[in-house]
Parts: C-alpha cells; sequence; structure tokens
C-alpha cells in the first residue's frame, strides 16, 4: 500500500471524518438518522492511514511523493 492520499486531502478527511462522528455523537434524540455520521470513520481512517482504497480504481493520487 503506497500512500496516494497527501496533504490538503489528508488534513480535509481528517476534519470531514471527525465532524460527522461528532455529529453522530451528539445529534439530538429525534434525529432518526443520525447514524449515518458514523460513515465518518471511513475518511478519518483513510486520512490518517494515507491511502484511500477508491484512488487506484479511479486513477486518483494526490500524495506527492514520487512513485
Amino acid at each position: 500500500m503506497t500512500p496516494n492520499v497527501g496533504g490538503i486531502d489528508k488534513i480535509l478527511r481528517i476534519v470531514a471524518g471527525l465532524a460527522l462522528i461528532a455529529f453522530a455523537l451528539f445529534a439530538p434524540a429525534g434525529i432518526s438518522w443520525s447514524w449515518i455520521g458514523w460513515i465518518g470513520v471511513v475518511p478519518l481512517l483513510t486520512g490518517l492511514v494515507g491511502f484511500c482504497p477508491f484512488y487506484p480504481l479511479l486513477g486518483l493520487n494526490s500524495c506527492p511523493a514520487k512513485k
């Protein structure tokens, strides 16, 4: 697994992941779709690890490291 997520992409993924998880944790009890916030685990993990499994499928790479 070579890194394919870099710089700003990592930061955005981590922030978005944390925001979604916070929504899931702190959403009012009446909101029945607050479970969708747990999808934030995916961008959080891909941001922390630096690898997104969908990027190779799409031919993308935001990491400035040389291949």
